[in-house]
This record gives structure tokens, sequence and C-alpha cells, in this order.
């Protein structure tokens, strides 16, 4: 049975003028935050509240949301939605999607007019990236297929959660959804949410409103009202008669947006079978920086990528051509990481100027071969180059103006290349090599390196398991003559480390890499017969050919792992270290003199061989490979004795 909504929206549906109710309740909050001060900086950390939804009471010291501000529960009305109902003597629209409906969930393009700064960090973000990604379309797919769909929407009400709730079905290719549900993890999928929730598996209620109604932040430095009173002078608008950038009425308070806290529900994800995905959260919370203080939003949104050293300061918007609030702490949204996008670069980054050209548009439009460029267009002119262009790239004006889209989308791309590289920098330490005894020629060399995590928050690497992401040792020693004598860490011609999945290994064309070492987490499936080995998903194809994704019969407490499955973890816990050994055969050592040990740690979003397993394409591959990230790098001279 559903809980009653509070009084609050029933006063507000009932209201004679339910907008003059809904501005009584923002001033409400307002006043609220004017007496307590700014809700963001009261206490260091909390619990998350167990589950989700339902209105929480004040946790460690702090107000909680308003009592008036948003949904009650999941399928209730919401405080929008409640005006709507009292405007119009209906319920606000529901699917099918029309334009109405469109209106209730605003496009970050749409906030961008007034948080540009901001539109353009999240734009290249992994946020961003979440619905876009070719990768996580694959690997759904997949999913779905080998569990024959039992999983449902589980992975899209994460990645696509505004589309979900939409009602798109979960095959709904990107070409045929809304843009806001291209847009992923967008403004409002953080900024509309009311409540606070726990380890939700993702399931948390975007609140419905249009872009006149309020969002939801941590009421930190807040001058909206300001804004609106003077709507003249920054030529704002609350409604849509007038004249004027479209606006919020205010903002509400949601003091969970600034904590730890407000990250677990997408990033703590277990699978019904028990076992989990994504991990980031049970990391974090045993971690010191929990016990530091140290928030989520600390070293991934902070000025220092990856390092709790501050936040910059920024106006909180630009409106009218006038600074709003300038010197305000500034939370990049940017949400810095080591993940990386392999999609078209007309689709990704998000830049309203391609929006000029459908999606489809873009997958047609052959950006690799120079298509829009001066060089490649003199040649078409002249006739070196004979293209049967689809219809819609006929016109040589259309190719440049594409071309001179992606130049900013490619550039942004770049920016963000950088600032991965930075994380990883600031997140990792090595120090050596370590040489035993004197190196002499014939004589074994041995050595290591110690390998630190210098992130007290989680993991190294961390993230989505399931994406099975990667970080490894890449070491070389090279002669007095400049050859490559001996190596670990090596890729073969897919771009596999020689390892047990490598098919070049496999085929016996290349040696598997005995010293490999590699920090990535791997699956490991029961034989039928035997010990365990590894999986590309938790799935168990041994015992079970047709598989379903089935809560286990036996609790996982019990086994400490799902029944038939489990994780093998060979990432750095926080802080952690590993020394990693090497010794280099002395018949490869045939000479007296001065050798190089180069050494660096590389680091890619998915191995090829798991792509390949979901169905990538040969497109998808050659992104991966492309982005891959080499940092740490090193070069340590060696005198060889006689």
């Amino acid at each position: 049975m559903k809980s009653a909504p509070p009084a609050s929206l029933l006063r507000l549906a009932q209201a004679a003028d339910p907008n003059a109710m809904l501005e009584a309740l923002i001033k409400e909050d307002e006043s609220k935050r004017a007496k307590g001060g700014s809700s963001a900086s009261q206490g260091a950390t909390s619990q998350a509240p167990k589950g989700g939804g339902g209105k929480p009471s004040g946790v460690g010291g702090e107000p909680a949301v308003s009592t008036t501000a948003g949904s009650y529960g999941k399928g209730q009305m919401s405080i929008f939605e409640a005006t709507a109902k009292a405007l119009k003597g209906e319920k606000a629209p529901i699917p099918p999607i029309d334009d109405e409906t469109l209106s209730l969930y605003p496009t970050a393009s749409q906030c961008g007019e007034c948080h540009k700064q901001i539109y353009d960090e999240w734009a290249s973000s992994n946020h961003a990236y979440a619905s876009i990604s070719p990768m996580f379309h694959a690997f759904e797919q997949k999913f779905q297929d080998l569990t024959k769909g039992t999983v449902g929407t589980f992975c899209v009400r994460c990645h696509q959660q505004v589309g979900t709730q939409l009602g798109e079905k979960r095959e709904t290719p990107l070409w045929q959804r809304a843009q806001i549900s291209r847009e992923g993890v967008t403004c409002i999928t953080c900024h509309r949410v009311a409540e606070q929730y726990g380890k939700v598996n993702g399931e948390r209620r975007v609140e419905p409103g249009k872009i006149f109604d309020p969002v939801y932040g941590t009421g930190e430095k807040s001058v909206i009202k300001d804004v609106i009173a003077n709507a003249e002078t920054y030529s704002v608008k609350t409604s849509k008669d007038g004249r004027g950038t479209s606006i919020h009425k205010g903002m509400m308070t949601n003091p969970q947006l600034a904590k730890s806290e407000f990250c677990v529900s997408c990033h703590q994800v277990a699978v019904n079978l028990g076992i989990k995905l994504e991990i980031v959260w049970d990391q974090y919370r045993d971690s010191p920086a929990r016990k530091a203080g140290v928030t989520c939003q600390d070293c991934h949104m902070g000025k220092v990528p990856g390092k709790p050293e501050g936040y910059d300061t920024a106006p909180s918007a630009i409106v009218g051509g006038k600074e709003i609030n300038p010197g305000r702490k500034h939370s990049n949204h940017r949400f810095i990481g080591p993940g990386y996008s392999i999609a078209h670069p007309g689709i990704f980054p998000h830049n309203p100027k391609a929006q000029a050209f459908t999606m489809k548009e873009w997958l047609e439009f052959d950006w690799r071969a120079g298509w829009g460029t001066p060089e490649f267009e003199e040649k078409v002119a002249k006739g070196g180059v004979k293209v049967q262009f689809p219809k819609r790239w006929t016109d040589a004006l259309d190719r440049e103006d594409a071309r001179a889209i992606l130049a900013e989308n490619i550039k942004s791309l770049d920016v963000r290349d950088a600032i991965r590289k930075q994380v990883m920098e600031n997140g990792a330490g090595v120090e050596g090599p370590r040489i035993e005894g004197t190196p002499r020629v014939g004589r074994d060399l041995a050595f290591g390196y110690l390998i630190r995590n210098l992130n007290s928050g989680h993991n190294l690497p961390s993230g989505s398991l399931g994406a099975q992401p990667q970080i490894w040792v890449n070491v070389a020693l090279i002669d007095p003559d400049g050859r490559n004598i001996w190596e670990s860490g090596y890729i073969d011609s897919n771009g596999d480390l020689a390892d047990l999945h490598s098919l070049e290994v496999a085929a016996g064309r290349i040696k598997i890499d005995q010293q490999l070492v590699n920090f990535q987490t791997k699956f490991l499936t029961t034989n039928v017969k035997g010990t365990d080995r590894e999986m590309y998903l938790p799935v168990n194809f041994d015992v079970d050919p047709l598989p379903h994704l089935r809560p286990p019969a036996i609790p996982t407490t019990v086994l400490n792992h799902p029944p038939l499955v489990r994780l093998e973890n060979h990432s750095l816990p926080p802080l952690g270290q590993r020394l990693a050994q090497y010794k280099v055969p002395g018949n490869l050592i045939t000479k007296p003199g001065k050798y190089r040990l180069a050494f660096r740690l590389r680091s890619r979003a998915e191995p090829i061989y798991f792509m390949r397993f979901v169905g990538s394409s040969k497109e998808m591959e050659r992104g991966m490979n492309e982005r891959m990230l080499s940092f740490k790098a090193s070069t340590a001279e060696i005198e060889v004795q006689p």
C-alpha cells in the first residue's frame, strides 16, 4: 500500500494559487538555510540511510531534506507534479513520451545557457558518456543475451536513468531516444533528486519539473532569489510568459549532494546472484580517506585531479552577461577519473552545435578519412578522390561545418586525456628499480619496483569491475646497442596482454608473459570438474549452458561469495603497495656496458579479449587502444660488469 503524500503536497495541490504556494515553500527552505547556515558545511561525514526512498530524518547533525521538498516516495506526486495537477486539474503527462512530458526533464544544454562552465566540464565527463558509450551497449546487450533477458533494466537505470523513468524500452537504440536520455547522468540526475538514498542499485527517482521549477543543491551561498528579484536587469524569466532566459525559480536543499553517500546508489552495484560489479563504496567505506572526512567530491570534483586539495572558485552562473556569485566554491563537473571515450567524436563529447545533425548522420560521417578537412576537400574538388557520399554529406559545406564541430570535440577529448594522466600520476607512486647484487655478463639480472597506491579513498584500479579496467607494469631492458632484449607487460597484435586470454599466445605465435604484473580484477567460475577458471562475466556456462541470473539458494554470507562464481581481486587497496619482481635470464646479457631499464604503468578501460567477447567492432577496439594511457614512465641506467 502506498503511503499518503505529505500534507504540504496536498496543500499545494489544493491551493487556490499553487504557484504562490510553491514560492512559499521555496522561501521556507531558504529561511531554514539562513538560520542553520550552509548545509554543506555542517558535519564532515554521515552514515548513508539503509535502502532507498522515504523521507530521512536529520543525519550526522545535519538538517534533512525539507519535508516539503519533492516526492514522498517512488510513484508518488512530486512537488512539481502537484503544481501541474492543480493548474490543469489532471496529473502531469505520462508516456507515451510527448513534448509536454519531455519538458518536465530539462536537458543539460538548457542548463548550460547560464551554467556554461559546468556544462563544458560535464560534456566530456564519464557521467555524460554513460548513455553514449558503445562499450556499455555491447556489454549490456551481451549480458541480456546470456541471461535470456532476466537482467531487465538493471544496467540502463543508472546509465540512462531519465530514459528509463520516461518509459523508454531498454533495447531502444540511441538515435531513437530522447536527448535527455542520451545525456546519461545529466544535470537533473543529481539536481532533481529530493530524497536521500543508500544502496539501491541505481533505483533513484528524478523529480519531474519544467526548467522553471526549483532544483536541488547543497544550499551553499545560493543567490538565485536575488537574480529573480532583478529579472529585468538579468533578462530572465521564471515562466513561459515574457522575454529572457528561462531559469529555475528557486533552489531547495538536499545536503546529501555534498557527501559521498550521494554517490552510493550508482557506484555500489550488486547483481541479483549476489556478486558485486561495482564496489567503490565498499572500498571507500573502510578507507583512511573516509576516516579523515575526505569525500568522493573532494578528489573527483576538486581543483587538483585525484587529490583532496580544495576547490577552485568561479561564478555559479553567468546570466545576462553578468557573473553571478563570483568567488563561490566551484565543484568541477568533469568528475575526474581514468575513463575515456571510444565513441564517434561527432556524438561525444556533447556539443549543442552537433545537434544540427542527427546521430545517424554523424555515424555516416567518416571522420578518419578526413572528410571536411581542406586537404581532403581539395582532393575531392580536383577529382583526386572518388567518394560515394551518403545523401546527407554530399555538400562539401556541410562536411566542413561538421569538421569544425569535430575539431572542437577532439580538442575537448585531448584536454580530458591530459587530466586523466594527472589523475593517474597523482594516484600512483613507484620506487625503483631495486637491483639485486652486481649486474654481470651471463648472470641473471634480478630487480624489482615497489608500486604504491597513493589514493587513500579506494583501490587502484577501481570503478566498475564488470568492465575489468586494466593497469599493468610494462618494463623492458635495453642493451648498449639500443636493442630491446627482454620485456614484460608487452601486448600482442590485437592489443591484449600476453596472458591466458591472448589469442596469439593460444595459437603459439608469441610466448606467454610469465612475469606479468597485472592489477586487473577478474571473474572466476567453478568448473564442473576441477578448480576455477577465469571468465569474462560472472556467468557460469560450465554448470548451466542456458544461464539465468537467479538469487542463490544458499546465502552468500555462508559461502562468502555467490555459488559457482567469484571475484579474484588483484588491485592495490588504499595506500597499499606491491613489489613487482623480475628476473632477466643471464643468456640475454651478452656484453658489458650501460644497459637501460625502461619502466611505465599502462592503463586501459577494457581488455580487447573482453571487447571481442561482447561483440565490439574493430573501430571500437581501435579507439580503446588509441587512448590507452602510459604514466609513471622512467628510465634507469645499469652498468653491467664483465
